[in-house]
């Protein structure tokens, strides 16, 4: 039943896009709807990690936490500056670079966190 459900949900979208006019616009809406519940996601994700794990990051010192969070920043400046900087050959550059230094950073972190812990 739930299948089913589905299914027919994924037909009503699609009907609404082929056939109602201005279908490009329900599927932007749609598209838009979609991402902003990713992302919410994502926030109350992060927000449950901080509370189960603030003890440890605390412990972490001034230095590493402030080198996570800086990570973290450049990763998020990184995803919402990502269809610009992609527009180019230097800015897919810069972008690929920015992603891997903030993912070696908390790379860097973590592996101190083990370290110590």
């Amino acid at each position: 039943m739930t299948t089913a459900r589905n299914i027919a949900i994924i037909l009503l979208l699609a009907a609404a896009v082929a056939f109602v006019p201005g279908g490009g616009t329900t599927a932007g809406l749609v598209a838009g709807i979609l991402s902003t519940l990713i992302l919410v996601s994502f926030v109350l994700l992060a927000a449950r990690f901080y509370r189960e794990r603030r003890f440890d990051l605390d412990t972490l010192g001034d230095r590493w936490r402030a080198l996570l969070y800086g990570a973290i920043g450049l990763a998020v400046l990184a995803l919402a500056a990502g269809s610009r900087l992609r527009a180019t050959e230097g800015g897919t550059i810069a972008w690929v670079a920015m992603l891997a230094v903030a993912a070696y950073a908390v790379y860097l972190v973590w592996r101190h966190y083990r370290e110590y812990a």
